[in-house]
């Protein structure tokens, strides 16, 4: 198969991580296309995105007048752009130039395979919630705040660990399977996205992996600081989705109003911290 790598990279008020986002996607093997998706950002990151545009005719940008979502934005991506393999990477993610073409081989001999790799922040601590379950909304009820958390620890003894559901942050997988699965669920404004395209993946007979043994930098969050009510709203609107979309129709009416409830109940519990961090 053609070893080319569309990378497409969705930003908002991105401006403090795009410049070095783009740098490396710019030096990483195998790169042939880069397509970034801005929804609606008002800082500075068309300006950067267009003076990486004018050195390299690989980098080409859609600007969103509005916010049409996370997922909406990498199906824009995806179209505008060609080659085989498609590789999803937030703005604030730094990858080195051999990661996604190791990637790309290691896929390529799953078969059908979304891969992800381990993330680590500016210190090289690494991100917990990289490697994810399904959600348990069984769990969920019996304790909200339990119920909520995803994180599966890594497996050190193996260099590529199955695992249900990755983070979003950096996603490779064939064009083929990507078109076979119907892309990213526009429905979805931000957050949970990723857990519903991992789902897809699966129910498709694809595998979902994570190489342990590769590591990119992630800027944690720098798009989201500045609207932390807005992610949080978004993130318990996207488990709500997730459950009518793949449970709903198996669970009787009062668990389905049960399930509504202890998503906003978490979502409720949340608010408190989150005007701490805003005063």
């Amino acid at each position: 198969m053609n070893p080319a790598i569309a990378a497409i990279v969705v930003t908002y008020q991105s401006g403090s991580t795009i410049d070095e986002c783009l740098a490396r996607l710019r030096q990483a093997q195998d790169v042939a296309e880069i397509r970034v998706v801005d929804n609606g950002s008002i800082d500075q990151t068309l300006d950067i995105v267009q003076r990486h545009a004018s050195h390299d005719p690989r980098v080409r940008f859609i600007g969103n007048p509005d916010n049409p979502g996370f997922a909406a934005a990498n199906n824009q991506g995806v179209a505008d752009s060609h080659s085989p393999w498609l590789a999803f990477i937030n703005p604030d993610l730094l990858v080195e130039p051999g990661t996604l073409a190791a990637l790309r081989d290691r896929a390529q001999a799953l078969g059908d395979g979304l891969l992800g790799a381990e993330q680590v922040d500016e210190q090289g601590v690494a991100d917990s919630a990289v490697r994810r379950r399904d959600p348990d909304f069984g769990a969920m009820l019996r304790s909200p705040g339990k119920g909520a958390r995803l994180a599966i620890a890594a497996d050190p003894a193996q260099a590529l660990q199955t695992v249900p559901a990755l983070s979003g942050a950096l996603l490779l997988m064939p064009r083929a399977l990507f078109d076979r699965i119907g892309g990213w669920d526009a429905g979805y404004r931000l957050h949970a996205e990723d857990l519903d395209l991992c789902r897809r993946v699966r129910e498709a007979g694809g595998t979902v992996a994570i190489a342990n043994d590769l590591k990119v930098v992630h800027v944690r969050g720098v798009s989201s600081r500045s609207r932390p009510f807005f992610v949080e709203w978004h993130k318990h609107r996207g488990l709500w989705r997730y459950f009518r979309k793949f449970e709903a129709q198996q669970r009787p009416l009062p668990v389905r109003v049960a399930v509504w409830g202890a998503i906003w109940a978490h979502a409720l519990v949340q608010v408190p911290r989150l005007l701490r961090k805003s005063l």
